[in-house]
């Protein structure tokens, strides 16, 4: 089998592992994708700009080895409950591949770097290896009757996010919609306790926050 390599990387909000949305399609981030040189001309995105979606296939950068676990303990059902990795979108896979649908936001081409596509709802580690793009296509890939399995249940909720007056001293108003995006998924792991003091990076920022009675209050933000 031959070798796959990147034909990108992506910039994103998201320093580190912790925070970054469960899954894509939230639309208040905006992340960059730079080709790597042998893919840096127009030609090879000619027609893209009249999509608005594309397909990100990229790798889990940060799991070193190969998961050779066929079952996982996806966080939304308590991380306590053993589901066949096939079954889930766990990022401990057998090949770390990932898989997400985002929008093209525009696309740039005559950059320093190439041409340069702006996405909304990456839900991806910043600088992280894209192995190749599709375009989305709604009269294939859209299936409004589809089944979710176990998922239809544990995402149909999300979780109040408040504010206090501290935190809100430091964020530009333009980011609390992203934020308050990514933390009404609840960011927490499966195993978590109420009342815990949790904090990640987020863009310029270190938000800490807990959660109690189902409602997540961000007590502090600092910029960094």
């Amino acid at each position: 089998m031959s070798e796959i390599t990147p034909v990108a990387h992506i910039c994103t909000l998201f320093p580190s592992k912790f925070g970054i949305p469960r899954q894509s399609g939230l639309t208040g981030t905006v992340a960059k994708i730079v080709f790597e040189k042998p893919y840096r001309t127009p030609e090879a995105i000619r027609g893209l700009k009249d999509f608005s979606h594309i397909w990100l296939i990229w790798e889990f950068s940060e799991n070193k080895d190969k998961s050779s676990s066929l079952t996982v303990r996806p966080p939304r059902l308590g991380g306590n409950k053993r589901m066949g990795v096939f079954a889930t979108r766990s990022p401990f896979r057998p090949n770390n591949l990932g898989l997400s649908c985002v929008e093209i936001e525009r696309i740039e081409e005559n950059t320093p770097e190439g041409p340069v596509i702006y996405v909304r709802g990456a839900d991806i580690l910043d600088g992280t290896p894209i192995f190749d793009i599709k375009p989305y296509l709604p009269f294939t890939d859209s299936r409004p009757d589809a089944k979710g399995g176990f998922s239809d249940e544990v995402f149909s909720d999300s979780i109040k996010v408040v504010f206090s007056e501290n935190a809100l001293k430091n964020i530009r108003e333009e980011d609390i919609h992203a934020l308050t995006e990514i933390l009404s998924q609840d960011p927490r792991p499966g195993f978590h306790e109420d009342g815990r003091l949790y904090a990640f990076e987020f863009s310029r920022y270190k938000i800490k926050f807990r959660v109690q009675d189902n409602t997540l209050n961000v007590s502090d933000i600092e910029i960094i």
